[in-house]
């Protein structure tokens, strides 16, 4: 004849373990929700790695994936204490009291890594970039959680704390692919002027980083005092842009030169309202001006 044992679950579950009012079955809700907790806060720490291995080094990633990793632990032990009749209040005064202090003493701390995770998914710059930000203008050498690091055009270290850069008008001098930028050009009244601007357009478009579309435009901008004034826009890849620059405009006065279209000098016509006598030295006549 057979034996038959059975289990009573429920009884099992609600058996205390010896620890005050702690029942098997608190203990396994316990562990139940730290095991779910960790389990969420691995998931979410290895996908926050894989969004930010393009944007961010990878110390600087493995940072932000430890720090989300370990708040959803915390929190998951939060959640899971109760079971354990572990009373929260006095605690989560204490350390409400203590995060209104340290709140107020890192004030600026943590807005610079707020405003650093801000920039990291907007992504307005990234390393290499020739950008303006709060007047300082260079490349970005790092971002990092707390700042930014430039390298100005005169090669001298700068950190920007990320807060002043998210909060800052921002110019991205490469973010578009192509540039333009401009020349005034001054020709004597007397010369051609459209000839001037054909001989300026040819040595543009034989320029080979000089676009064609955009299309490069000259013309007669305005009249001045003693010369005539041509403006010319130029489009340029932004990689090519300072070369294309510096090149152009001596190659277009070359240009104009070998054609006899020189750069005007200031003149100055004077009229006087009585005549004006010049007296030489001795034995030369007097001159009437």
């Amino acid at each position: 004849m057979g034996v038959v044992v059975t289990f009573n679950v429920t009884g099992i579950l609600e058996t205390p373990t010896g620890i005050g009012t702690i029942t098997v079955s608190d203990v396994l809700w316990f562990v139940v929700i730290i095991a779910v907790g960790v389990a969420i806060a691995k998931i979410v720490s290895i996908n926050v790695r894989r969004a930010l291995a393009e944007r961010l080094p990878k110390n600087e990633r493995e940072l932000i994936a430890k720090v989300i990793y370990y708040i959803i632990v915390i929190w998951a032990v939060i959640v899971a204490l109760p079971y354990l009749n572990i009373n929260l209040s006095g605690l989560l005064v204490a350390g409400g009291i203590a995060g209104l202090v340290i709140g107020f003493a890192s004030q600026s701390v943590v807005s610079n890594l707020v405003s650093g995770l801000f920039l990291m998914f907007e992504h307005p710059i990234k390393i290499g970039d020739s950008i303006n930000v709060a007047g300082v203008s260079g490349s970005v050498e790092d971002i990092r959680i707390l700042s930014t690091i430039m390298k100005t055009y005169d090669g001298i270290y700068t950190r920007i704390p990320n807060e002043k850069v998210f909060t800052s008008n921002i110019t991205n001098y490469v973010h578009n692919a192509a540039r333009r930028f401009e020349y005034s050009i001054s020709i004597r009244y007397e010369d051609d002027a459209n000839e001037a601007i054909r001989l300026t357009k040819e040595v543009i478009e034989a320029h080979p980083f000089a676009l064609k579309n955009p299309a490069p435009s000259v013309f007669v901008d305005n009249l001045g005092d003693d010369c005539l004034n041509l403006t010319a826009r130029i489009w340029a890849p932004t990689q090519n842009w300072w070369d294309v620059r510096t090149e152009l405009l001596w190659d277009i006065v070359k240009k104009l030169e070998e054609n006899g279209i020189e750069m005007p000098y200031p003149q100055r016509t004077v009229w006087f309202a009585d005549d004006l006598r010049v007296t030489g030295g001795k034995g030369e006549e007097e001159s009437r001006i």
